[in-house]
């Protein structure tokens, strides 16, 4: 299928390190961003010897924002240089850039397959760049006075990689309209500068999971209580990795992911994998 391209200019770019940013796209005639649900992507595309290459990227901004996407980048160099993160790096100002049509079912379960209101925690569990979606999750959810109990785990290789980290802590601690969200940052490299005072989590976010002490997980120790299908929804996003460590963690537990979900259709797990 063929979506019809649009055309925008990146208002905004903030550089966390050399090579992660975020970015934000305003359509070029400055009308109102096109509708999405909280979870999408947008394919976004630069001019590379008179042909323009599309790839897509999560929207970390809520749909609420009508001025303009919010995108969480890395700009990849490995294995290969990637090129449209290189355009996007270093593109020039006001030079134009394409968009299609926000897409994806990345989008937040609502409901059960029988109609009611699904009120289970929602654990977030983000590796990377994988926290853009859930940004968005959250910020929504905020937005339109959420009581559910919401769980963001994030995993980064040090603090500076900690995207969105002076939003999520405010965030955290907003109890306002019995709102109930947990930030739980993890870095796995104590070397870098940025994470000299570090005095959080030092582990890979799917270890998390481990059962460590009387068959309870570091996540199940902060909140206080076992997880069980029954209590708990999961949404996954980040590497291959990151996803299959997680979802062997939680198959024993009952858990089923929505790649297998049960005759009635339920699922307890949905993921979406950034690849590597």
């Amino acid at each position: 299928m063929t979506y019809q391209p649009y055309e925008g200019k990146i208002i905004y770019q903030k550089n966390l390190t050399d090579d992660l940013a975020i970015f934000r796209l305003e359509p070029s005639d400055k009308s109102k961003i096109l509708d999405f649900k909280p979870g999408q992507f947008v394919p976004l595309g630069v001019k590379i010897k008179d042909k323009v290459v599309y790839r897509a990227y999560s929207i970390s901004s809520p749909p609420e924002e009508r001025r303009y996407y919010e995108f969480y980048i890395r700009w990849a160099t490995k294995p290969v240089l990637g090129k449209i993160t290189s355009a996007l790096f270093t593109l020039k100002k006001n030079k134009l850039i394409f968009w299609r049509k926000p897409a994806g079912a990345f989008t937040i379960e609502d409901k059960k397959p029988n109609g009611t209101l699904d009120t289970r925690q929602m654990i977030l569990v983000s590796s990377g760049t994988g926290i853009a979606p859930f940004i968005s999750y959250i910020l929504h959810l905020r937005k339109v006075g959420s009581k559910r109990k919401i769980v963001l785990l994030h995993g980064a290789k040090n603090v500076a990689e900690l995207g969105y980290k002076n939003i999520l802590e405010r965030l955290a601690s907003d109890t306002r309209d019995n709102w109930n969200f947990t930030y739980i940052p993890t870095i796995s490299r104590l070397g870098h500068p940025s994470s000299r005072t570090w005095t959080g989590h030092v582990e890979r976010v799917g270890d998390m999971l481990i059962d460590i002490d009387n068959h309870k997980s570091e996540l199940e120790k902060k909140l206080g209580k076992n997880i069980t299908p029954k209590n708990s929804f999961f949404y996954i996003c980040g590497y291959n990795n990151t996803i299959n460590r997680v979802i062997s963690f939680l198959t024993p537990l009952g858990f089923v992911s929505n790649r297998n979900e049960r005759k009635d259709g339920s699922f307890d797990i949905k993921f979406e994998s950034y690849g590597e």
